[in-house]
Order: C-alpha cells, then structure tokens, then sequence
C-alpha cells in the first residue's frame, strides 16, 4: 500500500463517558468485532472471572474502574483502528484530556437510565472546543430506562449538540425487542439468551411492506413506523460534512454488555469517522501526508510489566512514517534519539513494529527523556500545541513511613508523576515534599502503586493550600525579590520552575494586585 492509502484506512479515536455507563465493555465488544480477542470480560463481575482486557492494572482490576487510558489497535473489514479505552471516574480526568489531543474522533457512551451526567458535560466541553466529531452511543437498552425521545432531548439541551438518529430502538428494558438501522435499513431482533451475530439482522426495503410484523407484535411496528416518520420530520437528516465539523452527532442505541447494537455502530464508524487529521504546532499546521515524520508523546506509563520495571511513552504520529532503529530529533532536548523495539499495543500485550503511520499510536520504551507533550521529528524545530498541565486542587505533604526505603520513594514519585497523574513540588524553606493532584482518589492509586510497583510506603498529610501556580517575570531581578519575600510559599517543581502556593484565594488576589510585574499560571504548556 501507498503511505497515502495507509493513511486513509486509519482511524483512531477515544471512547468516553461518566463512570460506569459501560465504556470498559463496549471497548471489549468492539475488540471482540474485530477479532482482536477471542472473550470479552467484564469490569466487575463475580460470574465473569476474566477482566476486562483493557484494565490491566492491579487497582483496575481490585476496584472496578479504568484509572489510565490504555490503547488497543486491531483490523476490522480492511481499516485499521486505533481505540482509546479513557477513565470515567472525574479524579482521572486530566488523563482523558490529554487523550483527547490525540485522537481524531469519539463514541461518547451514555447510560439510557442515567441520562446526561455531570463527567459528560466536561468531556463533551473538551471535544466541542476542539471541533472533534462525535457519535454517541446510547447504551444498557434492555434495561428499564428514559423514552428515547426525552434522552435525545436531554442530550441536545444538556450537551448543546444537534443530534441525528441512525438507529432507533424497538421497546426499552423488559419489553426491549432490537434495533432499528435507519442507517443500512435493516431490522436486529434482540435475544438476551444469545450474542448478537449475523444471522439475526434482517433486511427491510420498506418499513410498510408487512415485513416487520413476521418478528415483533402489530404495536411494535406500528410504533415503530410512528417514531421514524417523527425522526424524519424533527431532525435534519445526517450530513458527514456537518458530523465532521463536529455541528451533529448521529445516535446509536444497543447494550453493549449484550453486544447488542456494536456491530452497527463499528459498521457506520468506519464508513463516516474521519481518517487522521491536521495537527497545530508553534509554527504551522502539520498534515498527515506531509513527508516528513512527527510526531508527540500524549502519556507516559511506568510499570506496564512491573516484572520489568519499563517506562513506556505513548507517541502519537502526526504526519511522516516512523521507522525502527531510525535517528530522530528530541525538539526539547534538542538531541537525536533511537528506538530499537518500538511496540504496538493490545493493551498490555505489546508488538514490536518496524514502521506506523499517521495516526497510529506506539509505545516508546523511556529511559526517562520524555515529559508529556514532547515533539519528536526528522529535524524540524516544532512542537505540538495544546497538551497542557492543569493546576492542581488538591494538595498533601508526602510522609516517609519506612526511611530504609526513601530512595524507592523517590524514584517511585518521580516515575509516576511524570505520568502526569500527580504533580510534585519541594518547598523552597524545608525541602518537603507536596504531591498535588486533581481528584483525591489520585492519592489512593498513588499510595497503592509505591507500595505494588515500588516497594516503598508513605502516608499523606494534610495541607491548607487553595491553588499552586506557576510565577514567571520578564524582569528577573522583581521575579527573584518576590521568591526572596514570599519563600515560606515558595516551591519548585520537577523541572525546577519556581511555583507559588497560595492558601487562600484571597492571598491569591492579594499576590497578583500586589506584584503586577509577576505572571502567574494555572496551566503548564
């Protein structure tokens, strides 16, 4: 193939939602679709003892919910397809942002019980501001749920987005009978006693030609051929252009835990979503078939194979190929670099790969080089915008609890900050250390992997602190002096980039009003 037809059949994207509407499965049911495994698990399961593939951490498996983005690539009908599996849960958050840079479209799931929820409206707010496309999937449709009319609704008001249906369920919960594909014109019966295959979808050329009526009761039908001439006259019919802009998001209706309904929406995913596209950076706007390769690091992971103690960073290619054993140029470390076993992933299972293309995800095994939003190219001094860290909201002193183990400690903090779960400060007065996050549970997870991955222990103590934010000046001198005055809320962090810690927000404004020479920053870019 021509790196130009590569190229097109690529297509990678993210699947989000509030915790717990289903995202961890319906991953495992598109990768079932695709034969890239051959049983699908459940998140929490007692019945089901295989987990789900893509949660592969101890704590994800303990605790029922994903806590990384994990990345799976698989062939399905000819294209190939990068997925993003992200966290639900909001104290994860900032990990699902920073993967949303990198994809080039989204499945939003959303729970038809539950409706629009909170974690939904942030990640769609994320989505809208980038213009991504997004399909949403309208998930656990044989359970006893909202009328699918108020969800749309719901979904429109909530959300802000212009929606289109594609497929339209027949009945809800007890009464659920299938789906209707307005998008291939085709009738799937529902039997929760067996997987959804083939042979139980049906051809309808038309929905008044009495077909219908041979597999769900006169109601049904009648009601059915009711809400597609609603869905006609209401909504505006399915424009790709007008998806790809991200102005409309057609609807999927299934149950994913049933495989029920995936296989359309895959079906219609790869016929509509967008192959890779354009991406920013602080000089022009790199194309995927542009010659030369770039590209940049989204995530970083340690431990994925804690028998083996790597740091794998998530490279995302933008334009160019990538090849194994190659030079590449380092834009901030301004060095050349070479990679021997590049890996593809099948969540925690890993392939060494001799070349990828745009839009595909690779792991690059660390030696400790890369930091989030790191630019790798062949020479060009670029780097990708909009990969920021967040100010965190949450601070607490970090407490030695075995001092024969301190040097673990501080290799385990190092490591796993950088994946940029967590952010690390040291005061400038007496060396403490602060780790500040975005959502408490970060603190758990962290607790969890020193002690799984590092064998170190620590505690967490409390700390006042409204917002840490980082202080820059073009005049050095009025930048030192103010550090020189406020030390006892001065820290530095990883990079030793001096940051100031406010206790309340009233101290905050005061600093600001007080210090017009000084900026102050709540997010790293």
């Amino acid at each position: 193939m021509t790196v130009k037809e590569e190229i097109e059949r690529r297509r990678t994207f993210g699947i989000i939602s509030h915790p717990d509407a289903g995202k961890t499965t319906l991953t495992e049911k598109l990768l079932l679709f695709g034969g890239a495994i051959q049983t699908a698990g459940a998140v929490k399961s007692n019945k089901i003892k295989k987990h789900a593939t893509s949660d592969f951490m101890e704590i994800e498996r303990q605790r029922g919910i994903s806590v990384a983005t994990s990345v799976m690539g698989f062939e399905y009908k000819g294209i190939k397809i990068n997925l993003l599996d992200t966290p639900g849960h909001e104290d994860f958050a900032e990990d699902t942002y920073r993967t949303l840079t990198a994809v080039d479209s989204v499945i939003l799931l959303i729970d038809c019980v539950k409706g629009v929820e909170p974690q939904t409206r942030k990640l769609l707010a994320v989505c809208r501001m980038r213009k991504t496309p997004v399909i949403v999937f309208i998930n656990k449709m044989d359970r006893e749920g909202q009328d699918p009319f108020d969800l749309l609704d719901e979904i429109e008001k909530e959300l802000k987005i212009n929606v289109r249906p594609l497929s339209w369920p027949i009945g809800i919960g007890k009464s659920f009978k299938g789906v209707y594909s307005l998008y291939e014109k085709n009738l799937i019966l529902f039997d929760s006693g067996e997987k959804q295959t083939l042979g139980n979808s049906i051809v309808i050329n038309s929905l008044n030609d009495g077909t219908i009526e041979k597999y769900v009761s006169e109601d049904f039908s009648e009601k059915l051929r009711h809400d597609i001439e609603l869905i006609d006259g209401v909504y505006d019919t399915f424009d790709r252009t007008k998806y790809l802009n991200g102005d409309i998001c057609p609807v999927f209706f299934g149950s994913a835990v049933n495989n029920f309904g995936v296989r359309e929406l895959l079906d219609c995913f790869i016929q509509i979503a967008p192959p890779p596209l354009p991406r920013e950076t602080d000089v022009k706007i790199v194309h995927p078939e542009d010659k030369i390769f770039s590209g940049f690091v989204f995530k970083i992971h340690a431990n994925i194979d804690p028998r083996h103690r790597d740091r794998i960073a998530f490279l995302r290619v933008c334009s160019g190929v990538f090849e194994r054993n190659k030079n590449y140029y380092h834009t901030r470390e301004n060095r050349e670099v070479k990679f021997s076993n590049p890996t593809a992933f099948m969540a925690q299972e890993k392939n060494i790969v001799e070349t990828a293309y745009p839009g595909d995800i690779i792991g690059l095994y660390d030696t400790g080089i890369f930091k989030i939003a790191d630019t790798l190219t062949e020479g060009e001094k670029i780097i990708f915008k909009g990969i920021p860290r967040f100010s965190p909201e949450l601070f607490r002193y970090v407490v030695n609890t075995d001092p024969m183990k301190t040097k673990q400690l501080n290799k385990g903090l190092e490591q796993l900050t950088d994946e940029g779960v967590a952010q690390l400060f040291t005061k400038k007065t007496d060396g403490r250390k602060i780790l500040g996050t975005v959502g408490a549970l970060q603190f758990e997870v962290i607790q969890h992997r020193l002690k799984s991955e590092y064998n170190a222990s620590c505690t967490f103590d409390q700390v006042s602190l409204h917002k840490a934010c980082w202080i820059n000046s073009k005049d050095k001198k009025k930048l030192q002096s103010f550090i020189d005055d406020k030390l006892q809320h001065i820290a530095v962090d990883k990079d030793n980039k001096p940051v100031f810690l406010a206790e309340s927000a009233w101290a905050l404004q005061m600093a600001q009003e007080k210090n017009l020479d000084i900026e102050f920053y709540f997010t790293s870019e």
